[in-house]
C-alpha cells in the first residue's frame, strides 16, 4: 500500500525559505492550526504579503508581534464568552469566535513593513532587506600595461632593490 503526501501545507507558514523538516515534525504532532485561514503572496523578489481572514474581529482585538524571525498574529474577542453574553442563542455557530494565535517563521532579514485591517482581512506586508555588507558586490579586475612592466601604483614584493 502506497501513501501520497501533499507537501503544500508544510510550505505555507514559511516566508523566504523552506523549513520542510521542522514543519513535518510539527505536523506529525498535530500542531498545525486550521484557524484563521490565510494566504501568502509573493509580490516581487523581495516582497511578500500575508493575508488572514479574521471575520468578526475588531482592529483593537488583534495583536502582531515580530521577534527573532517569528511573526505571531493573535486575536482575542472582547466578549470571549461564547456569544450567549449578548443574549444571542445560536442554532448553528460556524463563524469561529474564540481566541487564536498563528505563528509564521520568517527568513533572515525579512521585516514587517506594515499591517492593514479592512473588511475582516488582515494584510501584513513583508520585505527582505539584506544589509549592504552582505550583498554580493562586483570586484573590478585591474591589470598592468601590455608589456607588464608599467607601474600601476601597486607596490610589489621583490621589486625593490636592496642597497647595502
Amino acid at each position: 500500500m502506497r501513501t501520497n503526501f501533499d507537501f503544500t501545507p508544510y510550505r505555507r507558514s514559511t516566508i523566504g525559505f523552506d523549513r520542510l523538516f521542522d514543519l513535518l515534525e510539527s505536523s506529525v504532532r498535530g500542531e498545525t492550526p486550521a484557524y484563521p485561514p490565510f494566504d501568502i503572496e509573493r509580490e516581487s523578489e523581495d516582497r511578500y504579503r500575508i493575508t488572514l481572514a479574521l471575520a468578526g474581529f475588531a482592529r483593537d482585538e488583534i495583536e502582531i508581534v515580530a521577534q527573532n524571525n517569528l511573526l505571531t498574529v493573535s486575536g482575542r474577542k472582547g466578549d470571549d464568552k461564547g456569544g450567549d453574553a449578548a443574549g444571542k442563542r445560536y442554532l448553528h455557530r460556524g463563524i469561529p469566535a474564540g481566541a487564536f494565535e498563528r505563528t509564521f517563521q520568517l527568513a533572515d532579514f525579512v521585516v514587517v513593513e506594515d499591517a492593514r485591517f479592512d473588511n475582516g482581512l488582515l494584510s501584513i506586508s513583508l520585505k527582505r532587506e539584506i544589509p549592504e555588507a552582505m550583498k554580493p558586490r562586483k570586484i573590478a579586475v585591474g591589470g598592468g600595461a601590455e608589456n607588464g612592466a608599467a607601474n600601476d601604483g601597486v607596490k610589489r614584493l621583490g621589486s625593490e632593490s636592496h642597497a647595502a
